[in-house]
Formats: structure tokens, sequence, C-alpha cells
């Protein structure tokens, strides 16, 4: 039995370790599929995600959903704890319990306790280890605590400084491209602004983005349970949108260059694979649910009632279709998966952005209220690569 204990500790406390040490301080994603956190995310977000469908109020929703990220993190730390805690404790026993107030045998509840205080580095003397074999788990069991303090304490502020940067451009967003995004609304006001030649340079800055976002979530994928601060925001709602101005880039729209639009395409979508096998999600099959032939001509009469000339030549739709089938699937999934709204293509009509709406006014102005009026005046992947990668600009 002592036999038995012993090895089990020693296999909890070392699984243990190995796994904060993929979670922490390894920086790349792990595809081994036993661990611990993985055990611990995937039992924990299921009764979390059906209770989620069950709240019918959205914003109720969304603000038990906000929980989870945070909260799963506190808890898993204590997980890890608990887990060392409890695997010192069988290490204890499996010494004959060579601890207390006197010489004589302890208890496994006398092991928990003195385990505990030793892994908080507490010291506080009522129960001492009587024997050299217990003094050396003694100071192991110190130093584990000590260093696992440490690495928490780095942890958490690397955490939040990738999610603040993630956030920053996803609230940016908002005044370029709707509330929710959209790509037609997006390209109607750069249009508008007179603008269309940035539009380069914005899809550089979120090929920046996608990069960063692939780098911090594949290190640490928790911050993807971690919502946006709006209700009717989010990084999968973000790099969608991002995917769709691409796709009707690389297609063809005049005045504005193909080359960067392929380059961040190609970045984010990347970015949006290598985050759904995180959760091991298979791309649901592309259904053009999104958007029908309806609703495509639907968003090239938009476009061009703001003076935007989307290429309608032989086989333009078809280009589409395959740029769309690269990244749908995959995105349909994980708003699926995490419970994150997908944006339109084509903007609802009487919306306001987050910056035109407040607690204290009785009503929001419209979009193309005074403000912007003024601001005038001054699949599976196909084998094939789509056709829009080889057109000339």
């Amino acid at each position: 039995m002592a036999l038995l204990n012993g090895f089990f500790g020693v296999l909890l406390i070392t699984g243990v370790l190995w796994d904060v040490f993929e979670a922490i301080v390894l920086p790349r994603r792990v595809t081994r599929r036993i661990r611990l956190t993985r055990l611990f995310y995937r039992s924990t977000w299921s009764p979390w995600w059906a209770i989620a469908h069950i709240i019918r109020k959205k914003k109720r929703r969304e603000t038990f959903l906000g929980i989870y990220g945070p909260l799963s993190l506190l808890v898993l730390l204590t997980v890890w704890a608990a887990s060392v805690i409890f695997g010192f404790a069988l290490l204890h026993c499996a010494i004959g319990s060579k601890i207390g107030p006197v010489n004589n045998a302890g208890s496994l509840l006398t092991d928990l306790y003195y385990s505990g205080t030793t892994f908080f580095t507490l010291g506080l003397g009522d129960v001492t280890p009587l024997s050299a074999a217990a003094r050396a788990l003694t100071v192991i069991e110190a130093s584990i605590g000590f260093g696992m303090l440490a690495l928490v304490i780095g942890y958490l502020p690397v955490l939040y400084q990738a999610f603040s940067r993630r956030e920053v451009n996803i609230s940016m967003l908002d005044a370029r491209a709707g509330t929710p995004p959209t790509a037609v609304e997006l390209l109607r006001r750069h249009q508008e602004a007179r603008s269309m030649p940035n539009l380069d340079h914005w899809l550089r800055d979120w090929e920046m983005w996608a990069a960063d976002l692939m780098e911090s979530h594949l290190s640490y994928p928790v911050l993807c349970f971690f919502r946006s601060q709006h209700d009717n925001q989010s990084w999968l709602a973000a790099l969608s949108t991002v995917l769709d101005v691409c796709s009707l880039v690389m297609v063809g729209i005049d005045g504005v260059p193909k080359w960067q639009a392929q380059l961040t395409f190609k970045m984010a979508r990347h970015a949006l694979v290598d985050i759904s096998q995180i959760f091991n999600t298979s791309p649901l099959q592309h259904d053009r649910s999104r958007m029908t032939d309806q609703e495509l001509a639907q968003l090239r009469s938009q476009l061009l009632e703001r003076e935007i000339t989307l290429s309608d030549e032989p086989g333009d739709n078809k280009t589409l279709e395959d740029l769309r089938a690269m990244y749908e699937p995959y995105t349909k999934v994980l708003s699926r998966y995490l419970i994150m709204p997908l944006p339109d293509w084509v903007p609802k009509s009487r919306t306001s952005d987050n910056w035109q709406t407040s607690a204290w006014e009785i009503r929001s102005p419209a979009p193309d209220q005074p403000f912007q009026k003024c601001l005038l005046k001054q699949r599976p992947t196909p084998a094939r690569v789509p056709a829009a990668f080889h057109k000339e600009d």
C-alpha cells in the first residue's frame, strides 16, 4: 500500500508540474490530448455551455459567459495547487507519515495539513518533519510552492496584456465597420470619407493583429473564452469581418490593390484554423447559409449605391465562394462552440454603433446623422487555390 501511495503521489506531482510548464512556460500549442488542463476545460465548459443556452436574455447570457474565462483560470490554479498538495501528502503517507508534534506516526489528515502549510510556505511549526525523508520532501514541496506562486504572479499580467492588445483593435473597429462589424459597412465608410486608398494600410494593421492573436491564443488558450467589453463584439466576429473584407478585395474592388488583402487573408485564416485545433473542433460543411445568392446581389447593389464597384466578371462569384469555403466552416464551428455570433455581410438597417449609445440617453442617433455628414465634409479548404490569389491588381 505504501508503494502504491508513493507511485500515485509521484505520478500526480509530475503530471501537474508538466501541465503547469505547458500551460504557462511553454510558448506554443500543445497537441497532446491527455492533459489535466484540457480535461478541466472540457469538463467545465460543457455544463457552462448548456446553462448558457437556457438563458434567454442576451445580456444575461453574455454576462454569464463572460464570467467563465477569468473564473476558470482561478479554479484551474486551485486545482493545480490542490493536486500538488495531495500528491505530497501521499508521499508522506508512503514513508510512514514521519511528521507530528511528537515522535510518533501521523495520519493522512495530518499529512494533508502539513503538505498544505508547506506548499504555501506558512511555517506554522505545530507539525514538523521527524525523519530525513520527511525533511527532504518538505524542502522540495516548499520550493515547488514558491516557484508556482512566482509563475502565477508573472502569468496573470502577461495574460491580461495579451487580452488588452486584442481588444484595442476590436474597439477601434466599431467606428470603422459598425456594430456589429460588417464588410459592406467598412467599405462604405471608407468610400464616404474618400479613404479607400487607406484600406491597404488598415489591412496591414489587421495582418499584425491576426498574427498577435494566433501567437497569444495558441500560447494561452484560455484567452479564447475571454469576452469583449461589449455584448455585440468579439474577437471571432472581428476576425470574420477582416476575412470578409479581404475576400471582397481579392475578388476585385476598383482602386484597392489585392496584394495586402492576400497577405492579411492568409494570416487571418492561419490564426483561425490553428485556434480551432485547440478545441479539436472539426470544420463544418460549407453550406453558403451566411450569404445566399440573393444576399450577394443585395451586397453588390449596396456597394454600387456608394460608388464601390465589385468585380462582376465570369467566375468572380465562384472565386468569392471558394474564398468563403476556406474560412467560414471554421468560423461557424467556433461560433457554435464559443457561443459568439458571427456578423452579417450586409449591415442591418437602423443600427447604432457602440460609441453612439449611452445609458443616460433616451435614443441614439442613427448612423447617418450629423456626425458622419460633418466628417464627410472635412467547408474544408478546397484543393485548389482560388483564382483571387492569381489575378493581377
